[in-house]
């Protein structure tokens, strides 16, 4: 299977179709952006397969936020611009950011075994570093593979509470995808077995850390590391899985989840505005000290993977740094200009088909890529999404 995921969104079904010409008001400041292109590609996000989008961009040309689709089928209402959302995978930046300031604070290494933090937690504990689980050199088997094999295991699990160290016996019973350090493989044990870690040398459950060196700091208001809560609270448009029922693909809805099946690995819901803020102060150098940043964007491998953080390029703009995630309903996209001075993130609640044409081309509008070269080259821009779906969605 590919190491991450390339998304899919798609062609409407009519559940929905009435309802996603429903398009909030484009919310901005005055600036370069050009508004009408960041709209009209969001709105084309969901008429080719969501059900809701919203994004936001924050730059020296200017700030923008809109949002497009419906809140939930069947009603009217139009998603807010601001509201909250899932965002899975980014989870791993904040998780990646704790890891290493406390590299930088002396109190693990890079170098460190798993088998110094966590023993026995895997059987080749002893040949595994902390910078193999933050980069996905571990060869530690993925244990989402296993948890959620059929759609009936995944209806199981869903308001089931896990313990991670559960998460990581799943892992830990299957043999190594390769000996460490010797390829690379996306796997959301790694990030679990990471907030293990950090439970370990702080004392505190990895979201505690998480609020109390990141959080808080950066006035993120609308972030939190959820635990076993299955809500989201505040504004926020419902998420669907894919299901057949009596013959015919339905939209089930998944709003409403237990997070402790993703953990440290990607539980996390949050805003465009406070990702957009939380990538702006991590490039920016407020969060790590110089050492640390150095280290966390030396990427690896054809993925261009950091530490928690990947490169995506952007035909005739820059190569951004940030990162991308998906959890059953949700799929979020988060990244920044190297020098931290744009960021944009996306959120999208997917359908069947492919949005991914209408998401490159509303980065490019962000990003301020409209040379028509860059612009022809786009369909080959490959926008990975790991994340939690349905088998066979």
């Amino acid at each position: 299977m590919p190491s991450r995921r390339s998304i899919l969104a798609g062609s409407a079904a009519a559940a929905f179709m009435a309802g996603a010409g429903s398009v909030s008001r484009a919310e901005a400041s005055p600036g370069g952006l050009d508004r009408a292109a960041l709209q009209e590609a969001l709105d084309r996000i969901v008429a080719t397969g969501a059900t809701a989008a919203l994004a936001r961009v924050d730059g020296p040309a200017g700030n923008w936020r809109g949002a497009s689709g419906v809140v939930e089928l069947g009603r009217p209402a139009r998603p807010v611009a601001g509201g909250r959302f899932r965002v899975g995978s980014i989870t791993k930046t904040f998780v990646a950011t704790v890891v290493l300031q406390l590299v930088g604070e002396g109190r693990l290494r890079l170098d460190d075994t798993l088998e110094r933090w966590l023993p026995g937690a895997i059987p080749n504990g002893a040949r595994i570093t902390i910078r193999d689980l933050l980069q996905h050199t571990s060869g530690v088997f993925n244990y989402t593979q296993v948890l959620f094999e059929t759609v009936e295991e995944v209806l199981s699990a869903r308001y089931h509470t896990f313990r991670p160290e559960e998460l990581v016996a799943l892992a830990a019973a299957q043999p190594p995808v390769f000996e460490p350090g010797t390829a690379w493989e996306y796997s959301n044990t790694n990030y679990v077995l990471l907030g293990l870690i950090v439970r370990r040398v702080t004392g505190h459950a990895y979201g505690k850390e998480v609020d109390r060196r990141i959080l808080r700091p950066l006035r993120l208001h609308g972030t939190e590391v959820p635990g076993t809560d299955v809500t989201i609270d505040g504004p926020h448009a419902h998420g669907y899985e894919p299901f057949e029922q009596d013959g015919e693909i339905v939209p089930l809805d998944f709003t409403d989840l237990n997070p402790s099946m993703a953990y440290s690995a990607g539980e996390i819901v949050s805003t465009t505005a406070d990702l957009n803020r939380f990538y702006r102060s991590l490039l920016g150098g407020r969060l790590l000290r110089r050492a640390q940043l150095a280290e966390m964007l030396n990427p690896v491998g054809e993925e261009r993977y950091g530490l928690g953080i990947y490169q995506q390029p952007l035909p005739g703009g820059p190569t951004l740094w940030g990162h991308s995630g998906g959890i059953f309903g949700f799929v979020t996209f988060s990244f920044s200009t190297p020098d931290a001075a744009t960021q944009a993130s996306v959120s999208i609640n997917p359908w069947l088909g492919d949005f991914s044409p209408a998401l490159i081309d509303l980065l490019l509008a962000a990003f301020g890529v409209t040379a028509p070269a860059a612009r022809a080259a786009a369909p080959a821009v490959r926008l990975p999404a790991p994340g939690f779906r349905l088998p066979g969605a």
